[in-house]
This record gives C-alpha cells, structure tokens and sequence, in this order.
C-alpha cells in the first residue's frame, strides 16, 4: 500500500507547489476512519481510495481532487458526516464527497429507478465542478480492476453498469483511455467467451505481425524525416471490446478486419498535421470514404484528430490518426487534459469556467436541462443511455450552421435541436434540396431545412422515431400540454354548469385567489384536474363561495345518492360514460358531471370488484371491464394489466371517490421474508396489529433454511398507511424484506 510520503512526491512531481498539509490531512483522516475495515479481497479498504488517488496522479490533478479521492467514501461507508469534513477541509471539498455519495434509502419501485436517480445526482454534481467526474470515473475504474473478488451475480451487474453508463460517459468527456480500459475490463464479465476468444486472437496476430509493426513504423519516421517534419509515429492494436463491437456491427469474422493496427503521428503544430497528411497521401493509396477531419469539426467531446486509411507499405491497410501532442493529451484524458483546469488559481471559480470551455460540458449542460422536463427516472436513464452510446453525424442548416447529432437521427431530431418550437412546428423537411419523410436517417454532411406551420402539434407517435433525449423530452411534453388542454376545456364547462345549477357567476378570474386552497400552480391546472376528474366541481364552489351549502354534501346523503343516484366514468379514450345505481335505471335525475367511479359504498348494486393484489385510495387505478360480471379495479402499477393491453375498449379510467366520513378498509398485498426462527410469524404479527391493519389470509410462499417468505392480504385505510406499516415492518430485525406485491 502506497505510503503518505509517497503520495506527496507523486503529485511534486507535477506540482512541485503542492499542498502537502491538505494531502497529509485527507490522508490520515480516511485511514482512520476505515478503520479496520475490509475490502471483499481481504485487503485493507482504505487501499481503495488511495489507488483511486493515484489513479488520478496519473492525470496530474490537483491535490484537491486527490484529497477528495482519499475522502469519498468516508460519508457512505463510515461514521463522518458533511459537516464533519466541512469544518476540517472547507464546505468546497465536502460538497465534492456529497456529490460522489449514493443515495441511500430511495423508496422506489426498481432497481433500475435507483440507479437512474444515483445517476441524476451524479451528473449534476458533476455539472457543478468536473472534479466529481473525475474521481467518481476513477473510483469505477478501480473498482473495475478488482472484479474478480466481488461475488458472480453483483460482478455481472457492476460490468454491465460500467459498459452502458460510466465508459460512454468518459467517452463523451473525451476521456478515450480511460473509456478504452472500462470497456475492455467490463467485457471480461459481460460476455466472457467472447473475451477469451477476441483477446487470444489479438495476441497470436500481434506476435506474427511484431516484424510488420516495426517496419511500418520505420518507413512512415523516415518519409517524414526526408520531408523535415518532426513526428512521433507509434503502432497501437485495438482494443478486443472495440473489435468485437465492429465484428458485430458490420458482420465481420475476425480475418476481414483490416483495422486491427493503427498508428498514430503526433507533431508539434496544427499546421503540421496537414503536411503530415499531404505527405502520406502523396507517397501511398488513400483507401476512398476513410478520410475524417476532426481538427476543422470537432467532436463534442472536443476530440480533435485527422483520420485517414492508405494501402502504405508492403501493400497492406494502415489506419493514421494524425493529432498534435495537446490533441493527444485531450483524446486521452479528456476534460483533465485541460489546460485552464491544470494552471487554475482557485477551485470554484476556474472549475465553472472550465465547464463553459468545453464541448463535453456543453452536452453535460443538455442533459441536465432534460432533468427539469420532468421525465421519470426510467426515462431519464433511458434517453442518458441512448445519447451516450451514439456515435455521431454532422448536418447543416441552409444558413450553414453546424448541428451535432447522434448517428441514425432524423430531421425531426435535427428540428429540435435547433430549437424546440422548430421541432414543435415542423411539418416537413428538406434534405439536400429535396423533400424527404420525416422519419428519413441522416447522413454527414447533409444539409437540412425544417418546413413549419404553426398548426401543427407534434404527434405521440414521433417519441417512437426520434433518438436524441431532448427531442424525445419536448415531443412528451408537447403532448401531454395537448392533453391537458383538452381536459381544461372540458373542465371549464364542467365547472360553468356546475356554478349555474347553484346560482352563481363563475369566470376564470374568480380561481385566481382561491388557487392555494385547491393546491394548484394555476388557473390552467384547476381546469384540467377539474376535467380529468381528480378535483370535484363542489370543492371548487366551496373554495370561491365559502359560505355555499351543498345538500349531498352530509355523509349520509352521499351514500344514498351513491346508492339512488347515477355515476359518471371517463374511458381511456376520454369519453364519458353513465352507470346506474340501485334506484335509477331508466334516466339520470342527477347529473354529476366530470366525477368518478365511487369505488365503495355503492350497496352491493355495483359490480366492482378488485384485483387479487388489491387496490388501496392514494393509488392510480383503472377499471377494466369484465362481460358479464362488472369491473374490476386494478392498481395502474399492475403487470396483470398488460393482459388487456390489445383491448383498449375494455379500459375504464376511474378515480376513488371516497367519503371521508365513512371508515372502510381496503385490500392490499404485501410478501414478507422473515428470518426462520421461532417468534417471527408473532413479531410480524404484533407490528401489523400496531399499525391498526388487518390480516385478511396469510401463505408461506417459501421456506428455506434461514429465510422464510410469506404472503399477507391485508386491509388497510389508504396508500399513507400501507407505505407507513411496510416502513416499519422493514426496520423490524425479524424482518429481511417488506415490499408490496401487485400482481
């Protein structure tokens, strides 16, 4: 394990003004605190955060990033706390641990949400300051090196993690290196035949080929040398993840790669790259639609480099990546290579500057916009992961601006990022002069016009199409304010009548100052809860007239007319439907118009009934129609609902309508696994009785030896109180796990 001292001297080498105090400080902080703890190796724990340190070393970061390697894992996994370290090393490096601290105790309903909401809190400190980046892709890395001592199943899942989010996130940082190690390291565990194979292939090929390199490498020097251009030409093998990635993608078997070999030219100045090339094109073959320059366009990531292929020496393939040494540092390290980070006076005010410097932070700063449309979390991980993985194609507008896009875009994607109210009003799209469909893929170097009009909405149907995340945000968000246009236009005639039948004036201006008692933003949003029946037309009359009295509004009078009366529901096609009680067969003497389904206290009459799991007020339901035998009311989260999926006719949109005044319990179903020892069954027990729910029936699903796991369908008052008993029954130590079960 790396001593103190030596960590010191490390970061000298580069910094010779280094804050040996602060480096010392974090040093023997992070050792105490882990104390005796242990990594699943054996090894000391504190040996993590101290190779994470050195990994960075080799970055030549400074000794603040180097500290808060040592520290990051000192919230998480020990006893100190954000205000511990904001005292003993500044509120700027305890916000830097912060950023790089899990989220802990998320109550979600996935694995997958928990990591996408670890993921948004991750990017957003990293938007903050690019320190957090840096160590946290540093910390993976490590941890990637170590995988052989993590148990099967949680490997597995660390390699897959670090394949689709943490290597495409270096990649897009620029950070190609560390990219290329993650991937390789990461391809071991995710498909490990695969590796085996690649890897023995690449070594027998690169002993064959020893001679070839040399040679090649020896004949582009010397062309150089005679043309006076200093260079340093280097032969590097590919990686075996990014060739099987393109055995893959094109259908290649490994003897048709021409491309294993490349060799990179570094030169001085910019200049030199373009005599570089011209002497190279001029001496050997270009192979046709292999020429790239990346130094006139830039990738977003601020990847600069020439690109070309030529049948070079012996007759054989050769790809050159041309670059200048600065070139060369940023493909390698990215953002770190930086040379306003490195020469940086003071941490806050250059890490911000640094962040509007570079390309890379420019779609950082995009995809935390995306964070504020409102996406759930799947969503949000699903568009991040999409946007990170695509290689990318450059189109034009007529004007000739530069539009960056991920490959296999479309016009629609290219109207959107321009500006989304191009891609809200676009109805057509020209590419290269001629009119082309929408859903058209295009290609670099294409010239692209938007036709718009002003009537147009974007379809649903688009967020099927697009690939970028922004575009696919803006179509969601486009359709949804749709939607609740229509629900506001319907709930303001439903609250005109409403108003009418009691006598008073109604207009908008009247919601205006009653907005806080009905927990609305605006007057937009009473009118579209109105419409969409989650707030009743009542409730609105007694917000605006206070002193107006309802004569259904007693409790007994609202079951009897629950009873007597007729109910409105809405179908999942928005239309609205009439079901009769007890005494009203024949026409409606009520009409209440936008409210929905009273679940209970119907008297029987009613045929609904609900699914196995249960459904419980607070959550979102749906009615599905049975023939013959009523509706039965299903939570919306119910994988049972995926049967009816081709029958939309029988889907009911309905809403608990539920009178605080009558008492009633509602079924719920919750698995339980408890440790397998005498007295659990009794502690489960005595916390569900506690917490006034009741046992309906109760199955052992499984039992082994140390676990057994049981199925309880409770009753329960409402969403509040189940989430409240599962909380405690979870904190309880008999208990391993307590979750809810739908469907």
């Amino acid at each position: 394990m790396m001593r103190q001292y030596e960590l010191v001297e490390r970061v000298q080498r580069y910094k010779p003004d280094v804050n040996e105090a602060l480096l010392n400080k974090a040093y023997v902080y992070a050792m105490q605190k882990h104390g005796h703890q242990k990594r699943a190796s054996g090894d000391p724990y504190f040996s993590h955060p101290l190779e994470v340190a050195a990994i960075l070393t080799e970055m030549h970061m400074d000794e603040a990033t180097i500290a808060v390697a040592l520290l990051h894992d000192t919230i998480e996994d020990t006893t100190a706390t954000r205000q511990e370290i904001d005292e003993l090393f500044g509120p700027d490096l305890g916000r830097l641990v912060e950023g790089l601290t899990k989220l802990k105790k998320l109550d979600l309903v996935s694995k997958k949400a928990e990591q996408a909401e670890n993921l948004r809190k991750l990017l957003l400190a990293i938007s903050e300051d690019v320190r957090v980046l840096m160590v946290k892709l540093a910390d993976r890395l490590h941890n990637m090196r170590t995988l052989d001592h993590v148990p099967p199943e949680k490997r597995l899942r660390i390699a897959e993690e670090t394949m689709e989010i943490y290597a495409p996130l270096a990649g897009r940082m620029g950070m190609q290196g560390m990219r290329e190690e993650l991937e390789d390291l990461a391809f071991r565990y995710v498909n490990p035949e695969a590796y085996r194979t690649v890897t023995g292939r690449l070594a027998d090929m690169f002993e064959r080929n020893r001679g070839v390199i040399g040679d090649i490498e020896a004949a582009l020097s010397n062309l150089l040398q005679k043309r006076g251009l200093k260079a340093q030409v280097k032969g590097r093998q590919k990686k075996a993840w990014s060739v099987f990635r393109k055995m893959e993608a094109k259908a290649l078997s490994f003897e048709q790669l021409s491309d294993i070999f490349g060799f990179r030219i570094i030169v001085g100045e910019v200049e030199d790259c373009y005599r570089v090339l011209g002497a190279v094109h001029t001496t050997w073959s270009m192979v046709p639609g292999r020429f790239k320059d990346y130094i006139s366009t830039p990738k977003q990531n601020d990847y600069r480099s020439i690109h070309t292929t030529i049948v070079g020496p012996s007759r054989q393939r050769i790809e050159l990546q041309i670059r200048t040494q600065e070139m060369n540092s940023i493909a390698e390290y990215g953002v770190a290579a930086h040379a306003l980070y490195k020469d940086r006076g003071s941490a806050e005010g250059d890490a911000q500057s640094l962040s509007s410097e570079t390309r890379a932070y420019a779609w950082l700063r995009r995809t935390i916009e995306q964070l504020s449309e409102g996406d759930n979390p799947e969503d949000f991980l699903e568009n991040t992961k999409l946007e990170l993985f695509q290689d990318q194609v450059f189109c034009f507008t007529p004007k000739g601006m530069l539009i960056a896009l991920p490959r296999g875009a479309t016009p629609i994607d290219f109207a959107y990022a321009v500006h989304t109210d191009v891609g809200d009003t676009c109805v057509g799209a020209k590419v290269n002069g001629r009119i082309m469909p929408l859903m058209t893929e295009l290609k670099n170097g294409d010239e692209v016009e938007i036709i718009r009009s002003k009537a147009q909405v974007p379809p649903a149907a688009w967020e099927s199409v697009v690939v970028t995340g922004k575009a696919r945000a803006a179509i969601r968000r486009a359709t949804k304010n749709a939607v609740r246009k229509q629900y506001s236009g319907l709930g303001m005639r439903i609250l005109e009548r409403a108003f009418a039948r009691s006598g008073k004036p109604f207009t908008k201006e009247s919601l205006k100052p009653v907005l806080h008692r009905l927990a609305r933003k605006d007057i937009e949003d009473v009118l579209a809860a109105v419409g969409r029946g989650e707030l009743s037309s009542n409730d609105v009359l007694r917000a605006v007239y206070p002193d107006h009295k309802d004569e259904r509004s007693a409790p007994v009078a609202a079951r009897h007319q629950r009873e007597e009366g007729w109910f409105n529901i809405r179908n999942a096609a928005g239309m609205l439907f009439q079901m009769p009680g007890r005494a009203n067969r024949e026409k409606p003497e009520v009409e209440r118009e936008g409210t929905a389904v009273p679940i209970r206290g119907v008297g029987g009459d009613l045929p609904v009934k609900f699914a196995p799991e249960g459904a419980v007020p607070g959550d979102r339901i749906v009615g599905i129609v049975q023939p013959g035998s009523g509706i039965t009311i299903y939570p919306i989260q119910s994988p049972a609902l995926t049967a009816f999926d081709d029958q939309p006719e029988r889907w009911i949109d309905v809403r608990w309508d539920i009178d605080e005044a009558t008492q009633e319990r509602f079924p719920a179903r919750i698995s339980v696994t408890a440790i397998n020892e005498p007295g659990s069954l009794a502690e489960i027990a005595r916390v569900i009785a506690e917490n006034d729910a009741n046992i309906h029936t109760l199955s052992m699903v499984r039992t082994a030896p140390d676990f057994t796991e049981m199925l309880f369908d409770l009753e329960v008052w409402d969403l509040k109180h189940l989430n409240r008993l599962l909380s405690q029954l979870k904190e309880n130590t008999a208990v391993s796990i307590a979750k809810r079960v739908n469907g």
